[in-house]
């Protein structure tokens, strides 16, 4: 293994891999308009080419990986990559973030083939409102497929968007349906990525914000000091109730991001904001040996100085990260084509 690391210091040691764009869900944040160009099939990575990129990854220090989409539980056969990458010695995280509409009838599948975690967003648990954020009635089976998670693994996270005006009023709702789970809440702060194109700043509620709500319903929220490139900053409440705020919009952790994205047809970012990527598909596909792709991606590395949160951060006053024309004319850009 050589470890490789970027212009700031920053190891390459998370890898988010989607296996496909497409999602059975159009919710607000993510997928908010009529309509979508999708990546065409056959440019979708086989899952031998995931695995190939996978021990290149691997060899530069890649320890942990989440599958991401879209919605990849729609990926057929999603437990034969699963089990394909759960073999890989040096691994020693392999998760998987759905929308949870289609896990109670695969969790088993996930278990066996050696998914270890598992995170399920879920941003209200109000019927309208869910219909209203996703655009379809997908509640029950969302929290169906959250209580066979639960069963199987015993422990699961739960991501909640959290967006002024629409779901702020459930952050204490959400923690205790957490508690009954066994879920570990996430609270996300509204981001302005691309795919975000109703974004505004008035839509966001702050950590402190939320961290102030919580507080005066549950007395002092104690934080957890962790040594962590963990997104999340997680928190104790009186009761020992565990829960984590990702506040990538009002202060981004891009100092310690050792983040990148593989999109499903091998396209591979290195920052969730970042307008351009590196065409992996194209170099494994054109022949070249794993040797040179490793080149490829070690250099790519080492030139990154991506802060992207930061730099929007610094912008002041903002708007949506990219036009609904741009997201048109290249798919790439949108958060549901690179995993979020």
């Amino acid at each position: 293994m050589t470890p490789v690391l970027d212009v700031l210091g920053r190891p390459l040691r998370n890898l988010r891999l989607s296996v496909t764009d497409r999602c059975n869900l159009r919710c607000q944040y993510c997928m908010p308009e009529a309509d979508y160009v999708w990546l065409p099939k056959d440019d979708l990575l086989h899952f031998e080419e995931i695995s190939t990129l996978a021990d290149i990854f691997i060899s530069h220090g890649v320890d942990r990986m989440r599958l991401t989409g879209g919605e990849p539980l729609l990926r057929r056969n999603l437990s034969s990559l699963i089990e394909m990458l759960s073999r890989k010695p040096g691994l020693a995280d392999l998760a998987l973030t759905s929308n949870g509409v289609l896990l109670a009838e695969q969790i088993d599948g996930l278990k066996a083939a050696g998914l270890r975690r598992i995170t399920v967003s879920l941003d209200t648990l109000r019927r309208d409102r869910f219909v209203a954020l996703a655009r379809f009635d997908e509640l029950d089976r969302v929290r169906e497929g959250i209580a066979a998670a639960s069963r199987t693994f015993g422990h699961l996270k739960i991501d909640t968007v959290v967006i002024k005006n629409v779901n702020d009023d459930e952050l204490i709702e959400l923690i205790e349906y957490g508690k009954t789970v066994n879920g570990e809440v996430r609270f996300i702060e509204y981001m302005d990525v691309g795919g975000a194109t109703h974004w505004s700043p008035a839509s966001v509620l702050s950590r402190q914000e939320m961290l102030e709500r919580l507080s005066q319903h549950y007395g002092k929220v104690e934080p957890i000091i962790e040594d962590s490139s963990a997104p999340a900053d997680r928190f104790t409440l009186p009761d020992g109730t565990v829960f984590g705020i990702i506040s990538s919009t009002t202060d981004p952790f891009c100092r310690s991001c050792d983040r990148s994205r593989l999109t499903a047809d091998g396209m591979w970012y290195l920052c969730l904001y970042a307008t351009r990527g590196i065409d992996l598909r194209a170099a494994l596909r054109g022949g070249r040996s794993q040797e040179e792709i490793a080149a490829i991606i070690a250099k790519g590395w080492q030139y990154r100085e991506d802060r992207g949160a930061e730099t929007r951060l610094a912008l002041g006053e903002r708007r949506a990260f990219v036009p609904i024309t741009a997201l048109k004319q290249d798919p790439h850009l949108e958060m549901h084509t690179r995993g979020g």
